[in-house]
């Protein structure tokens, strides 16, 4: 094997081939494990040669006799001098050296990723994308194309390069490697080495196989916690009262993964870990500000989409959302678009939602920008005035991308799960003068809802025509689940009302520190006989439960027990939702029903007929039987023989013994409310939610008030909407509304819900004419806290 170390002093790489020592019980050795760094350490003698001892970041690499390259990396420390004895020119010393692959260097930056659905090629969309925010130039991605889908990525908050590649190929059935200065991606098991005692290659003697799990054939899966039932909570005004408690907290997005962006632009150079900048022409500078910080506008080459300042990662458009430019100047001449959220490439018919910026008879204008169209109010901008732009966007979905797992069934790869969810998505475009008091009331130039939404987006911040001016500051943040509305009962205007800060211009703050409550601000309580209508979603463990009808059977089969329970939790990819864990629990059984399951074991091998890497499949023959299994660990051992001797230890599992598509714990969450049955079918075994229902109407008085529902969809065929006064017990009880809890059951869309006090809770879920009727998975909740009179 020869052995090269550049020591980056301009000599560039010398061999150091004739200086390994072969004559100790350390043999020189490559270590290699799937989705992380290899490693390659030994012990060099320099007595003999001229060779200076290597430094801290050399470069090493490692070529085979035949011409395979094994390893390239670099030495993490400072070669160890060990003493080996006294010769004649006095203590001699063995240096024991350790190098790590070249992945090592981008593991040493900062990395800065935050969470994001992705919903793309593995390849592609993130280990490309996370070798690029680190050092595009160190490591070529030229081999990053394609590849299976990943739902929804989520880094380790901190966590080093090599840890977020291996989790993304992991999530997508695969393994990486760097190697020789490129970063590549293969299916794991596309490649497989055949070893075989018909013809020699398979050395039974050197062949170990166990197994660590039992075959399983009933799972339980718990996940994240999810969004659960979907609230409607119903006040009226007095013109006094300005807090209004909540029954539950709203379900929200933990402070790491609720800051998406946020940059003040106070840095000596653009943050690479956020930003992709597309500027040929040097029209986006940083510090063009009076404050001395921020980004400044100088122009552009008058075409849409070419210069441009846009997130790495896509956002899930799920929950509320808020992104906001803050303190915008713009001075005449200025065209584009600011705070876009764009479907596709940058232009302004890709545009979802963004603010317009052109010029009308002199003056600088700024327009909502809606579906790649103009929409709502104009507003004029004021020379030496400063702006912010804000987009609020809320969606009753927060989670809009399924995630999506992968196992290997009858020797191909099967995924399960992915898709995404369609849902409304409102939107409120609101300017606020900067100078103004801050307790002065935003401008809102457009108040809408969309009724089908795309599930993601790509942020830009900046998209310049010709832009001339700066801003401050950039964000977007997810706000958690609640929306905020009144409603003027004289008139029958509906508003949203803006949630926020109190220096922010809005109308109230939600709180939750003892009991959720929504508070309005001086100038904006909700006047006497006004309603106030709270919407968010509640929070739960997801689960799931899942069994094998066939293998049931199978194992019962002489009169034994047929059921073999498995209860864990899915650590990766993430669950985020019973819908995620009931693909999960589906993927667990494509493998842990085999019979047999959970093999592991090694193989020893000199000199295979190719360099077998983890992730490779092993074809193991004896006799007639054929085991596929993946190779997991390799360590390659160089004896220093002639002609060259390389002895491959191979380490390989089954998925059920060491996930790979799936990473699993053995316990499972503790507030996880486990399912007391198991779903034995792939058919549907739920109706949509109701995610568009909505109160229209507060009617009557005394025996005769009611609430006006629409359900927001047709009613499903042969069934309709039950209505409960506990969230549970659907399907039970009789048509009539004196049985039990049971309120009423409509066959229409539109139907009225009697009311009888002032605080009621009335559940909500779609049913169909199924035997037993199919339910939607989760209710929506109508709770009143309203007069009779």
């Amino acid at each position: 094997m020869q052995l090269t170390i550049d020591n980056l002093d301009g000599l560039g790489p010398l061999d150091y081939s004739a200086s390994i020592d072969r004559s100790g019980t350390t043999p020189l050795r490559i270590e290699r494990t799937l989705n992380a760094p290899s490693v390659a350490h030994g012990m060099l003698v320099l007595v003999a040669s001229r060779l200076r001892v290597p430094v801290r970041r050399a470069r090493v690499r490692l070529v085979s006799d035949a011409g395979t390259v094994l390893f390239t990396g670099y030495l993490a420390t400072e070669p160890e001098a060990v003493y080996a004895g006294v010769a004649t020119e006095g203590p001699v010393y063995r240096l024991g050296f350790s190098a790590v692959s070249d992945e090592w260097l981008l593991d040493k930056q900062t990395l800065g990723v935050r969470v994001g659905a992705s919903l793309g090629a593995a390849g592609t969309l993130v280990v490309a994308s996370l070798a690029n925010r680190t050092d595009s130039g160190r490591l070529s991605t030229a081999a990053l194309k394609g590849g299976r889908a990943v739902g929804v990525f989520n880094p380790v908050a901190d966590a080093a390069w090599s840890v977020h590649a291996g989790s993304a190929a992991a999530a997508a059935y695969a393994g990486y490697r760097v190697l020789d200065g490129a970063v590549s991606m293969a299916p794991a098991g596309a490649l497989v080495h055949t070893f075989s005692d018909g013809d020699g290659s398979l050395a039974i003697g050197a062949l170990r196989t166990g197994a660590i799990r039992e075959l399983a054939n009933d799972i339980t899966v718990s996940g994240e916690l999810e969004p659960a039932a979907y609230w409607t909570e119903i006040f009226e005004g007095d013109g006094t009262t300005s807090v209004f408690d909540l029954n539950v907290d709203p379900a929200a997005a933990s402070a790491r993964h609720a800051v998406l962006v946020n940059d003040a632009f106070d840095q000596p150079s653009l943050d690479r870990h956020t930003w992709i900048l597309t500027d040929p022409g040097s029209h986006l500078a940083l510090a063009g500000t009076t404050a001395g910080h921020g980004l400044a506008f100088t122009g552009g080459n008058g075409f849409d989409g070419q210069t441009t300042l846009a997130a790495w990662d896509s956002i899930e458009l799920g929950g509320t959302l808020v992104a906001e430019v803050a303190d915008v100047s713009l001075t005449a001449g200025s065209t584009g678009v600011l705070a876009g959220f764009y479907q596709g490439s940058t232009a302004q018919a890709n545009c979802l939602a963004g603010f317009n910026v052109r010029q009308t008879g002199g003056q600088t204008v700024v327009t909502p920008l809606l579906n790649g169209a103009e929409s709502g109010t104009t507003f004029a901008l004021l020379d030496g005035h400063r702006y912010t732009l804000r987009i609020r966007l809320h969606c009753p979905e927060l989670l809009r991308v399924r995630q999506s797992f992968y196992a290997k069934v009858a020797g191909a790869v099967q995924q399960f799960g992915g898709g995404l969810v369609d849902a409304p998505l409102s939107l409120v475009f609101e300017l606020r003068d900067t100078g103004a008091s801050s307790n002065t009331p935003v401008t809102v130039l457009l108040d809408t809802t969309l009724n089908s939404s795309p599930a993601q987006s790509t942020f830009v911040a900046v998209n310049s025509l010709q832009l001339f001016g700066s801003l401050t500051a950039v964000r977007v943040t997810r706000t958690g689940s609640a929306w905020l509305r009144t409603t003027d009962t004289t008139t029958g205007t509906v508003s949203t009302r803006l949630v926020g800060h109190a220096n922010e211009g809005v109308d109230a703050t939600l709180s939750s520190f003892v009991t959720a409550k929504v508070t309005f601000l001086p100038g904006r309580v909700p006047a006497a006989g006004e309603l106030v209508t709270v919407s968010y979603r509640g929070c739960r463990r997801a689960v799931a439960r899942r069994a094998d009808a066939a293998s049931l059977a199978t194992e019962a089969a002489g009169g034994a027990p047929g059921t073999a329970r498995w209860l864990g939790k899915v650590v990766s990819p993430h669950a985020r939702s019973s819908d995620d864990c009931d693909s999960a629990a589906e993927a667990i059984l494509s493998f842990a029903t085999d019979r047999a399951a959970a093999v592991t074991g090694s193989y020893v091998v000199a000199n295979p007929a190719g360099d077998v890497w983890p992730g490779d499949t092993l074809a193991l023959t004896q006799e007639v039987d054929t085991l596929n299994v993946l190779a997991r660990r390799i360590q390659i051992d160089e004896a220093g023989a002639s002609p060259e001797v390389l002895t491959y230890r191979i380490a390989f599992a089954n998925d059920w013994a060491e996930g790979l598509g799936l990473h699993l714990s053995e316990a499972i969450a503790r507030d996880a409310l486990l399912p007391t049955t198991a779903l034995t079918s792939t058919a549907p075994t739920v109706l949509p939610n109701l995610q568009q229902l909505v109160v229209t109407a507060v009617t009557g008085s005394g025996t005769s008030a009611a609430l006006t529902i629409d359900a927001g969809i047709a009613p499903p065929a042969g069934g309709g909407f039950e209505v409960r006064r506990r969230d549970g017990g659907f399907g039970a009880g009789t048509t009539a509304s004196g049985s039990g809890d049971l309120v009423l059951r409509s066959p229409v869309r539109g139907f009225l819900i009697p009311r009888a006090t002032f605080e009621e809770s009335f559940f909500v879920r779609a049913y169909d004419a199924s035997s037993p009727p199919l339910y939607s998975r989760e209710s929506s909740v109508i709770v009143t806290h309203l007069p009779l009179g």
